[in-house]
């Protein structure tokens, strides 16, 4: 297998105590007309700070909403991962982007509206935001990026960093093999999907699959869940999965990175996987979802970001 060496990165170059003033470039819906989910595409301006060139593909920048928690404090900061190239949106290095769900809740009967969430995606064009970071180390591409393939699972925002490291690998002449990935449970909920189309058609070696969760059920009644393209894809993705130069990546609400390890197991994939106590004596078949979740940890192949 090829060393994995992940870039020298920057963190913090502002913190919450030291902020910097980002402008609101772009604001956009990028969910289908119809979708019960609100998600927008953000671009920020970036120009004369010290984060020009200096956030990577892979990592999160910081937003401080204004006002205060209930406890009277000001409210704590929230991550958003980047869904720009390491070159800036649309090529232009004082641009990174980001992808935020509009969060609009029933809670015990009342209602919850995210707060950074919501003020992200009411920002307009020429407003701004006080910005930290970057942050994050190793959901990283590798600097070696063409010596592996790679395998990405995304749900929901999870897709943000994807978008980026697929452009990143795309116009750098990549000619390894990447698959993504992406679980929703309706068909609007497909983010970014005219672009991923686009690059499938446009990349032989580019492959985008959709699992829809609750409208296209499976034979058994069950959801389709995005995991089930382990074993869908199985005669697709079975060159990769045993080649010792495949990365996978998982981005998303987390839970699903314990469904995925199961399914690489019950596949025949276990060298993805660390496994711990009774799990090393029983076949993938009888795990216990506690088990599952407390007894597997990724190995060093496996890259995740889950929240």
């Amino acid at each position: 297998m090829p060393e994995i060496v992940l870039p020298e990165v920057e963190l913090n170059i502002y913190t919450p105590k030291d902020p910097v003033e980002a402008t609101i470039a772009e604001n956009y819906i990028c969910s289908a007309e119809g979708s019960p989910n609100f998600v927008r595409h953000i671009t920020f301006d970036i120009t004369g700070t010290d984060l020009v060139d200096r956030v990577k593909v892979g990592q999160a920048v910081g937003i401080l909403p204004p006002g205060e928690a209930d406890n009277g404090r000001p409210h704590k900061l929230r991550l958003y991962s980047v869904s720009s190239p390491n070159e800036g949106e649309g090529g232009k290095r004082h641009l990174i982007s980001t992808t935020v769900k509009r969060v609009v809740e029933e809670i015990d009967g009342s209602l919850y509206t995210g707060v950074c969430s919501n003020y992200m995606c009411d920002l307009k064009v020429g407003d701004k935001v006080r910005m930290t970071g970057p942050s994050g180390k190793r959901f990283l591409l590798p600097e070696n990026k063409n010596d592996f393939n790679y395998l990405f699972f995304a749900t929901g925002t999870g897709i943000a960093p994807f978008r980026g490291m697929i452009m990143e690998l795309m116009k750098s002449g990549y000619n390894g093999n990447v698959t993504l990935i992406f679980g929703c449970p309706y068909r609007t909920d497909l983010l970014y999907k005219d672009f991923f189309e686009k690059m499938e058609e446009e990349n032989s070696n580019f492959q985008y699959l959709k699992y829809i969760s609750r409208e296209d059920r499976r034979e058994d009644g069950t959801k389709n869940y995005l995991h089930n393209a382990i074993k869908d894809q199985k005669s697709t993705l079975d060159p990769y999965l045993k080649s010792d130069n495949t990365l996978i990546y998982i981005c998303g609400l987390k839970g699903m990175e314990s469904s995925i390890y199961h399914h690489l197991a019950l596949q025949g994939y276990p060298e993805y996987l660390v496994l711990k106590g009774d799990l090393l004596e029983k076949s993938p078949e009888d795990w216990e979802w506690e088990e599952i979740k407390k007894l597997i940890k990724p190995s060093p192949r496996i890259f995740e970001e889950v929240y």
